[in-house]
C-alpha cells in the first residue's frame, strides 16, 4: 500500500512539472479583448512566421490581378496582394471561403449585391459576398477610387508602400493600430514591391535564395496555428474571419485563456 501511494505522490508531481506553461488571459471589454500575460523569455514567440508556402501559392494565383489593377486604378500591386494576404488569411479565412472577400470590405450603404453576416468588431456584421475572387479584387479598388477619405492615397508615389500603408489605417480602413505593420511586414518579407517595380519600369532585387530556402507550408497551411505573444481570441478569430465561439469550440476553450506556443485547430 505504501508503495502504490508513493508511485502516485510521484506520477503527480512529473505531471505537475510539465504543465507549468506562460498564460495570457482575455478579458472582453466592449470591443476589443484586454490581453495579461507573464514575461515570456521564449526567442521563438518574437520572430516572425517564416515564409508560408500557402501565401507563396495566393501570390502566385493573383499577382497579375494586383498587376492590372495597378495599371488600372494606380493602387500598389504590393498594395493590394498584402492586404489580400492579411484580410483573407491569403484566401484560407472563411471570410473568402463563403463569400469570396478578400479585403473585408463590409456591406455599407451603398451595396446591393449577395451579403452575409460575420462577427467582427461587432456581432453578425453585414460583409459583401462576390461570385469570384477577381470580382473581390474589382470592388477593393473601386472601393478605394471612389471614396474621398482615400483621395489622399493616390497623391502619394506609387512605389512608396510604406506611406500607403500607413495612409490606409490613417483613412480608416482598419482599426487595428498595427495594421499598417503588418502590411509592410508582408510585403518585405514576400518583396512583394517587385510587382510595383515591374510595373513602374524600375529595376528591382529579388533574393532569390531568401525565398527558395522557405519552408514550403506552414502549420497553419495545415489547419492549425502557433499562439504568439501578444495573441488574444479575438485577434487570433480575425485574422483567419473565425467568429471566437467557433475557435473556441474546435479547441475546447472555456475560459478565453490561452499560453504562448499553444496550438489552436483552425479547420
Amino acid at each position: 500500500m505504501i508503495k502504490k501511494i508513493a508511485l502516485v505522490f510521484l506520477v503527480l508531481l512529473l505531471v505537475g512539472c510539465h504543465t507549468k506553461k506562460s498564460v495570457i488571459v482575455t478579458q472582453k471589454d466592449d470591443r476589443y479583448s484586454a490581453t495579461r500575460y507573464k514575461k515570456n523569455t521564449n526567442p521563438i514567440a518574437t520572430k516572425l512566421p517564416s515564409i508560408n508556402g500557402t501565401v507563396l501559392d495566393y501570390i502566385a494565383n493573383y499577382k497579375d490581378v494586383a498587376i492590372s489593377n495597378m495599371k488600372n486604378y494606380g493602387i500598389p500591386a504590393s498594395i493590394i496582394l498584402a492586404q489580400g494576404i492579411l484580410e483573407s488569411g491569403a484566401g484560407k479565412g472563411s471570410l473568402a471561403a463563403t463569400a469570396n472577400n478578400h479585403f473585408g470590405i463590409k456591406c455599407h450603404n451603398d451595396w446591393s449585391g449577395e451579403t452575409v453576416l460575420k462577427d467582427d468588431d461587432s456581432a453578425q456584421e453585414c460583409f459583401r459576398k462576390y461570385n469570384d475572387p477577381a470580382e473581390s479584387f474589382k470592388d477593393h479598388a473601386i472601393f478605394l477610387t471612389t471614396r474621398n477619405r482615400y483621395a489622399n492615397l493616390f497623391e502619394l508615389p506609387k512605389d512608396d508602400y510604406e506611406a500607403w500603408a500607413k495612409g490606409l489605417r490613417l483613412a480608416g480602413y482598419a482599426t487595428d493600430p498595427n495594421y499598417p505593420e503588418k502590411l509592410i511586414a508582408n510585403i518585405e518579407r514576400y518583396e512583394l514591391y517587385q510587382y510595383d517595380s515591374q510595373v513602374l519600369g524600375k529595376k528591382f532585387t529579388l533574393n532569390k535564395k531568401k525565398m527558395e530556402s522557405a519552408p514550403v507550408a506552414e502549420n497553419q497551411s495545415q489547419g492549425e496555428y502557433e499562439v504568439q505573444k501578444g495573441d488574444t481570441l479575438f485577434s487570433i478569430a480575425k485574422k483567419f474571419n473565425l467568429d471566437i465561439e467557433t475557435l473556441k469550440q474546435k479547441n475546447n476553450i472555456i475560459d478565453n485563456s490561452l499560453y504562448v506556443g499553444q496550438k489552436l485547430r483552425l479547420k
